[in-house]
């Protein structure tokens, strides 16, 4: 399978080729949430927490809501003019949809600022109908410019193998793949389940993530 023309170009992509087993939580986080949606975490406080961790790149990606995303801008803009190093920040999101009739989520990554096609999907909560389809939610991502890959597939009622496969099928870029699984208090990669995914990923040329998806006062952790 080959990306996608705009995946390819996308500058995400470099990045995203880099993700490895121990890529998150030192260097890359693209998975974590703030008090816009159902995360602990002040906008500025997980500004702070990346900085203070040295974070390379980071996307929030809170459900449904991107309302984070300026003030963790603005925050990284101060510290940068004070002559600190911060991460590079790309937007995102986190959007429900039905694959193979289940209920999955999606992380939308790097897409174009308040784009029409997202808008539905902005409102703080999860639509209804056929925009709720995940061939829907998906074009809706890259019609913004963004990278549609499906979050932590391994927590889901059906097998992550399946839903890989028909995440490809419908032209989604990717999927993340270094989860922890297991919740602990420190974040860890579920290696086995981890690794399996990753395989299959490999094998099919789609684009691999990484996050703690963190959702209390600590980044390092879920």
């Amino acid at each position: 399978m080959v990306l996608r023309p705009e995946a390819l170009s996308h500058p995400l992509t470099p990045v995203l080729r880099q993700v490895k087993v121990d890529s998150c939580p030192e260097r890359l986080n693209f998975h974590c949430h703030t008090i816009c949606s159902d995360g602990s975490l002040h906008p500025e406080e997980l500004a702070a927490e990346a900085v203070a961790i040295g974070l390379e790149h980071l996307a929030v990606t809170d459900h449904h809501a991107l309302a984070a995303h300026g003030a963790i801008a603005s925050a990284f803009e101060a510290r940068r003019r004070q002559g600190e190093a911060v991460p590079t920040l790309w937007r995102g999101v986190e959007i429900s949809c039905l694959l193979e009739g289940c209920l999955v989520h999606v992380l939308g990554l790097g897409f174009a600022e308040e784009h029409p096609s997202l808008h539905p999907y902005l409102q703080g909560s999860s639509v209804v109908g056929p925009a709720l389809l995940a061939e829907a939610v998906v074009a809706a991502i890259q019609a913004a410019g963004g990278l549609a890959l499906l979050a932590h597939p391994a927590r889901y009622r059906l097998p992550h193998q399946r839903l890989i496969a028909a995440a490809a099928d419908l032209g989604f870029d990717g999927a993340e793949v270094w989860y922890d699984y297991a919740m602990r208090p420190r974040w860890q990669p579920t290696e086995l389940v981890c690794e399996a995914i990753a395989t299959d990923l490999e094998r099919r040329g789609l684009l691999m993530s990484c996050g703690t998806d963190t959702h209390g006062l600590v980044l390092h952790g879920r």
